[in-house]
């Protein structure tokens, strides 16, 4: 251990009780339905002989809602008001049918690239007239079903909407269009020695504007906070086009209601946020990364309350990862593993502005780790290359877990101490009807993301993973979604998690904001609400 930190880095030389939420009356365990097979209308493509019809999605989706069906008349007005991107190639929808996982599958025939407010404005306008669904796109990059069509909803991309508004480099407030890319976000703000405040394995595709809609939380939320605390202002189209202007730039208001939470997190079922201001750090001058090993979780546990203690102000990320994990990376995607083979690896970020303060506290937190036997092994890196090599442990997990077969994924939030107990749980439940579970996450805010694999979708396997993996998720009083949203995919369990009159309030809001259920249909409340 020492002569990995000698290679690596120049030192200084100096429980709560059980609870289970009830579902109302007549509301089933959240076991969704079968899907049905839907007509394409009078813009779908034509079928080739021989070839099957596209059901909705993997997991089933209500019957189609009454909504209208796209016409010509309706082609010639999004031509007319956004000429040459109004797009019906079924070659480039393809890719925005289709989610990341590959799980979900709409068969939208029409995708609609705006470039400004005004342009949202003026087709959520027609749309809410013409009762035509549609659905809100960022960079598709989530993992709920959130963000893909069901039906024949008509796509809205933000694609296109990705210019930088204005950023403050006094105060740190950055004005952008909801379609920009977040690493491009954070190239940007490089120059002026800021950075984003989240940052996220997806950062490359992922849109300011959908990490907004779906509340992500990201690898520094230790550090930097939610987004519900940093995200300072919204333009946001409402359904019927209007365009609601809360994008302040201001970090104290309390004037009335702050309408922009109700946009945070709501995953574009309540409007399509246009525009973010947001609040961001300044550029750490000293960055260093520790891999650790560790031969239990609770010695896991006992290196987080003693990296906390001694790193403080400096410590801006804190994630883990099993054995499985590891093993995954270096079976899908060649990744070595840089330290002992151990049960849990953890992965330590310090961000400060003074490379010597820095280092020494490290090392002082790393040597007391060491004699205390809670770490058995570990390497540091501080040049960005080999930060980059040892953050993709952490941050290519999910990569590995598409070349492992079909996954089913869950993104739960728990109480610190029982975060790793739902994966072993999971196991002992599953037994040798899973070809992996894994467990890998963000320690310092609660949150576990537990996959499992099997070679292909395996409907029997599902029943055994739903409703048990919330169940016990209730039963220690945790949220069936930590970051990732509800979707399409997990929106029957939100009672697991919410109360009966939180959930009718959220539909209260939603028939108040979209009366006609144009936005995002079929996603993140339950089917009895929708």
């Amino acid at each position: 251990f020492v002569l990995h930190l000698l290679r690596t880095v120049p030192l200084s030389t100096a429980s709560p009780p059980a609870v289970v939420r009830t579902l109302p009356p007549g509301f089933s365990s959240g076991l969704l339905q079968t899907p049905r097979p839907v007509s394409c209308g009078v813009h779908c493509r034509e079928l080739h002989a021989g070839e099957e019809r596209p059901t909705p999605s993997p997991t089933a989706a209500p019957e189609r809602r009454p909504f209208s069906r796209v016409t010509p008349e309706d082609m010639a007005f999004f031509s007319k008001i956004i000429p040459g991107r109004t797009i019906t190639d079924p070659d480039i929808l393809e890719a925005s049918n289709v989610d990341w996982l590959k799980s979900v599958r709409g068969f939208s025939e029409v995708l609609l690239r705006p470039q400004t407010t005004e342009e949202v404005s003026q087709i959520l306008g027609y749309c809410n007239s013409r009762n035509l669904a549609v659905s809100p796109q960022g960079g598709n990059t989530g993992l709920v079903g959130g963000s893909v069509p069901v039906y024949d909803e008509i796509i809205l991309s933000t694609a296109l909407m990705n210019n930088v508004l204005n950023f403050d480099s006094v105060s740190g407030i950055l004005s952008c269009q909801a379609g920009c890319v977040l690493e491009n976000l954070s190239l940007y703000l490089e120059d002026s020695d800021y950075i984003m405040p989240l940052d996220l394995g997806a950062k490359g595709s992922c849109h300011i504007g959908g990490n907004v809609a779906t509340n992500a939380g990201g690898l520094r939320l230790l550090r930097y906070g939610s987004l519900r605390g940093t995200v300072l202002g919204l333009e946001v189209v409402l359904a019927d086009g209007r365009v609601l202007d809360c994008l302040a730039t201001l970090r104290k208001d309390n004037t009335g209601y702050d309408l922009k939470q109700l946009f945070i997190g709501s995953e574009g079922t309540l409007g399509v946020i246009t525009a973010v201001t947001i609040l961001c750090p300044r550029k750490p001058k000293a960055v260093n990364v520790a891999f650790l090993g560790c031969e239990s979780f609770e010695q896991l546990l006992q290196t987080f309350q003693l990296c906390r203690g001694m790193l403080g102000e400096i410590l801006s990320a804190f994630e883990f990862l099993d054995r499985e994990c590891m093993r995954l990376l270096n079976t899908h995607l060649k990744l070595a593993n840089p330290i002992t083979d151990c049960p849990f690896y953890i992965v330590i970020e310090t961000s400060g502005s003074n490379p010597t303060h820095d280092e020494e506290k490290l090392h002082q937190f790393l040597e007391e780790a060491m004699t205390s036997s809670q770490v058995i092994d570990g390497t540091v890196a501080t040049e960005e290359a080999k930060i980059k090599a040892l953050w993709s442990l952490r941050e290519r997990v999910t990569e590995a877990l598409t070349h492992d077969g079909f996954t089913y994924k869950y993104d739960i939030s728990l109480p610190v101490e029982r975060i790793y107990q739902l994966v072993t749980d999971m196991r002992e439940h599953l037994g040798d009807r899973a070809k992996s579970v894994v467990g890998y996450g963000h320690v310092g805010d609660g949150n576990l993301h537990l996959n499992i694999t099997s070679p292909t979708k395996d409907p029997d396997l599902l029943a055994s993973i739903e409703p048990f993996v919330y169940e016990w998720t209730a039963r220690f009083q945790g949220s069936i979604s930590a970051e990732h949203g509800l979707g399409l995919k997990k929106r029957n369990y939100i009672y697991y998690s919410k109360a009966s009159l939180a959930v009718a309030l959220m539909g209260n809001i939603k028939i108040m904001l979209d009366p006609k259920g144009i936005l995002n249909p079929y996603k993140t409340l339950p089917d009895d609400l929708q």
